[in-house]
């Protein structure tokens, strides 16, 4: 089954690691798509069907806890995984963005074994299934 995954970071130097890495990780995407705010996301999510949102918490426009709030306020949304990768550790903002429907934070720097094996339990996937599943060995993201 093919996965379509919406990254939404400001930084477009992150949205391509974050790209690649699931690249890397053998999982089976449909199609990528990316924005750089909440705004953005929430426009991209009105148009197209989206398996998991990985998501910053810091952006212009619409940060990543304003694009909780808003996803939760329309049915449609409120299910869709989001995963947070972020720089924030503080374990009460890591509660509030869970509090909020994120379904996972990954704090940054990341290895792409951390991100390859939250997508895995957020989606529900069966690592037997996974091609490639091994990542890069050693890198931080």
């Amino acid at each position: 089954m093919a996965f379509n995954v919406l990254i939404v970071d400001d930084s477009s130097s992150m949205r391509n690691i974050i790209k690649k890495t699931i690249q890397m990780s053998g999982f089976d995407v449909g199609h990528f798509l990316e924005a750089s705010n909440g705004r953005e996301a929430l426009t991209i999510l009105d148009n197209t069907w989206i398996d998991v949102i990985i998501s910053d918490i810091h952006m212009p426009e619409m940060d990543g806890v304003a694009f909780l709030q808003a996803m939760q306020k329309k049915p449609t949304l409120s299910d869709t995984p989001v995963v947070i990768v972020t720089t924030e550790g503080r374990q009460d903002r890591i509660k509030g963005l869970l509090a909020l429907g994120a379904r996972a934070c990954i704090r940054k720097p990341f290895k792409p074994e951390k991100l390859r094996d939250t997508l895995i339990d957020v989606l529900g996937i069966d690592r037997s299934g996974m091609e490639g599943a091994g990542g890069s060995q050693g890198c931080d993201f």
